[in-house]
Formats: structure tokens, sequence, C-alpha cells
């Protein structure tokens, strides 16, 4: 059973940036794919970025160069740098992992990001 804990949301300006964290626990960190998904008012959960076991990352086209996600296999962390953010960012992020050994996936609580005009 994995648990997963994120952190580093907030309220931020139009432009601004935030880090989020999500830190895991109760599995073998490093032989999961590991991802950010988001869910805005009214709207369906989506993939925002995801890195892989083998560290090959992939992004949503609306985040591409603005969003960066990177993984910390010693400290079983993965982070989210958004830079450049817009209104359309505004939506509560989830970290999802995901055992290509198991089949399972497991999420985090979700953490709020408005971003404010």
């Amino acid at each position: 059973q994995v648990q997963l804990v994120e952190s580093g949301g907030g309220l931020v300006q139009t432009g601004g940036s935030l880090r989020l964290s999500c830190r895991a626990s109760g599995g073998t960190f490093s032989r999961l794919a590991m991802a950010w998904y988001r869910q805005g008012p009214g709207k369906q959960r989506e993939l925002v970025a995801r890195a892989t076991p083998g560290e090959s990352v992939n992004y949503a086209d609306s985040v591409k160069g603005r969003f960066t996600i990177a993984r910390d296999n010693a400290n079983n962390t993965v982070y989210l740098q958004m830079n450049s953010l817009k209104s359309d960012d505004t939506a509560v992020y989830y970290c999802n992992a995901n055992s290509a050994l198991t089949g399972l996936q497991y999420w985090g609580q979700g953490t709020q990001v408005t971003v404010s005009s």
C-alpha cells in the first residue's frame, strides 16, 4: 500500500510560480510511475505530467514549457514546478503513483492551486 501526501498548493497571482511536492511511503518509489493530475472547477480530471521509473517525462500540451516534473528517488518525492501560472491552471492537483508490477494506482488527497488575476 502506497501513501501519498501532497503539499505546496496555495494562492498565487497570474504569472507567478509554485512548487508542489508529493512524498510517497509504503512502496518502492523508484519502481513507481509518478504523475500529477488536476481537476478544475466543472472539469474532468486530467493528466498534467508524468515521470516514469526510467525518468522519461511527458506533459499535457497546456503546460509544456511552463511546468516541470522531477523525481527524487532518494527522498521518495516527486515535484511539480509550475511557472508562468495562468487562471486556467486553477485546480485541485493530485499526485498519482502507478505500479507496473501490480497494476495498482494510488492517489493523494489533493492540494488546491488558485491563480488570481
